[in-house]
């Protein structure tokens, strides 16, 4: 039985074969593509499950691609791999949308288990919320606008409607700063010490004209973090 479909973009050929053979070997269908055009058109006009994506190639790099599926495919998994072990560029990969990192060289289990285990974050993660009425507000995220009862329309930033857009994929749980930080803005929370999502719910709550002291939109959960409100007055 197959796992799953797996795209190697990948512009060093010995690298690639001993990538596609391990994963067929593991059960998977594979597709492979050598510079990183070629896996954007791969990765566009065939159905995978996630793409293991090289940062330095030819024709376009692994950051461009990136960024290209995740405005098209915003749910794709992506596993980005690079030779280059510095924190900016591993901070960049998760910043642009990326759900993990390998750096080379690495081991095949690694790798296995790393592939594993975002496939399977990936199975359980909500649908994306476009549209969203809430408390006499209409909010469109992909416009990034929320217009009010009185129809005053008020702009968003791409981070507020980001967070919005996380609170009502998950709406009913209560979701921690860590992992906004970390599924939001892509950064590892742990040991970080940082106001960022209270400054963020902050300036969205502006814009949505939500009281903090009696909020309509975003609920403030004690020691846990925030919610999208539930009952709606």
């Amino acid at each position: 039985m197959t796992l799953a479909t797996v795209l190697v973009v990948e512009d060093d050929a010995a690298i690639r074969r001993g990538l596609v053979d391990a994963l067929t070997f593991h059960g998977y269908a594979v597709r492979e593509a050598a510079d990183g055009k070629a896996g954007l058109d791969a990765a566009m006009a065939t159905n995978v499950d996630l793409i293991l994506l090289d940062i330095l190639m030819p024709k376009m790099d692994g950051f461009a691609v990136l960024r290209e599926v995740r405005q098209a495919k915003p749910q794709m998994p992506v596993i980005i791999m690079t030779a280059r072990g510095e924190e900016p560029d591993r901070v960049k990969g998760l910043k642009d949308g990326a759900d993990d990192y390998v750096v080379k060289p690495f081991s095949l289990p690694e790798l296995l288990a790393r592939v594993q285990a975002v496939l399977r974050r990936s199975a359980e993660r909500p649908i994306a919320v476009a549209h969203l009425s809430i408390a006499g507000r209409t909010i469109d995220l992909h416009r990034r606008e929320v217009t009010h009862n009185d129809g005053r329309r008020v702009p968003l930033s791409q981070r507020e409607s980001e967070v919005l857009a996380y609170l009502a994929a998950n709406r009913g749980r209560a979701i921690s700063r860590d992992e906004l930080l970390e599924r939001v803005w892509g950064l590892d929370p742990r040991g970080v010490q940082t106001r960022t999502v209270d400054m963020a719910v902050a300036r969205l709550r502006e814009a949505l004209d939500d009281d903090p002291t009696d909020p309509r939109v975003i609920e403030t959960v004690r020691a846990k973090g925030y919610m999208l409100a539930t009952v709606q007055a």
